[in-house]
């Protein structure tokens, strides 16, 4: 075969995508966390939310990360049955927080389609804000979760051990926690199972050098754990560096089932009812 042959066929190959694997009719999965008001969607946010559809993924979260966000999201839901919001001050944004940026906030969670408050908690790899500020507002805003009665949403990056720390001294939630885009192994996630808390599972777990998730994912209990996209980052195998997608919350769901042994309908079906279970929504 002369060279040129051999190359085209070599980059048809690398194009080629694994289809999208399909859920039983009358089943759904939930993507529990994504950004559908970042710009990375843009005007094509209703097609993204069309094939999320399609595909059987048919309840989305979109979550506030800052108050301007926070706002979107909430109108984004308002505007579509199938989509929720949460609002909360991500750590990334947490020296920009102040007393009425709380209030802002506790006011948009009055509004029906807000069931959580989150995105909050602790960033240690980037460090946009000095850890005391973060903290600072990590705890404030624990505090208006408790206040308005909505499961938190916490971002756990590289702060295993001290978010622990603080949600002992902060719990208990009596409406609930998730800890979003979980990283941690599979001792950390007792920990944060042992606290209450359900985990939820990205398409980080679908890349071939993550096997510490992979054998968290392997032990953490079915009836503790969600699906997420976090939509538009962390695409999932075989997106892996493109933007992510409601839909592809479907690979994350297929190698869960891998790892546990079990079908990806189950899956589906169980991680639905914690959804429903934790914020309180009918599925």
């Amino acid at each position: 075969m002369p060279f040129t042959s051999r190359y085209r066929e070599t980059v048809s190959k690398k194009k080629e995508r694994r289809a999208l694997p399909g859920l039983n009719p009358g089943l759904q999965l939930v993507d529990s966390h994504c950004h559908l008001d970042m710009s990375a969607y843009g005007e094509e946010y209703p097609e993204v939310l069309a094939r999320a559809e399609r595909a059987g993924v048919k309840t989305i979260f979109t979550i506030g990360i800052d108050l301007e966000s926070s706002r979107a999201a909430a109108a984004l839901a308002a505007r579509h049955d199938h989509v929720y919001a949460s609002v909360g001050i991500h750590p990334h944004h947490a020296a920009s927080a102040d007393a009425e940026a709380y209030a802002a906030l506790a006011e948009l969670t009055k509004q029906p389609k807000v069931i959580g408050y989150g995105e909050i908690g602790l960033d240690l790899c980037k460090d946009y804000a000095p850890l005391a500020v973060q903290i600072a507002a990590f705890s404030q805003q624990l505090e208006v979760a408790k206040k308005v009665a909505l499961p938190v949403i916490i971002h756990d990056r590289d702060a295993h051990e001290t978010i622990l720390e603080i949600l002992q001294d902060s719990g208990p939630f009596p409406a609930g926690a998730l800890i979003h885009c979980f990283s941690g192994d599979k001792e950390v996630a007792r920990r944060f199972l042992d606290l209450g808390c359900y985990l939820s599972i990205p398409g980080v777990v679908t890349f071939k050098k993550a096997s510490e998730l992979q054998e968290a994912a392997a032990f953490i209990p079915l009836e503790r754990m969600v699906v997420e996209t976090d939509g538009p980052f962390l695409a999932p195998e075989p997106w892996r560096g493109k933007r992510n997608e409601p839909a592809y919350a479907l690979y994350t769901a297929e190698k869960i089932a891998q790892l546990k042994g079990i079908s990806l309908d189950e899956v589906a079906r169980q991680t639905s009812k914690n959804i429903a279970t934790l914020f309180k929504i009918n599925l």
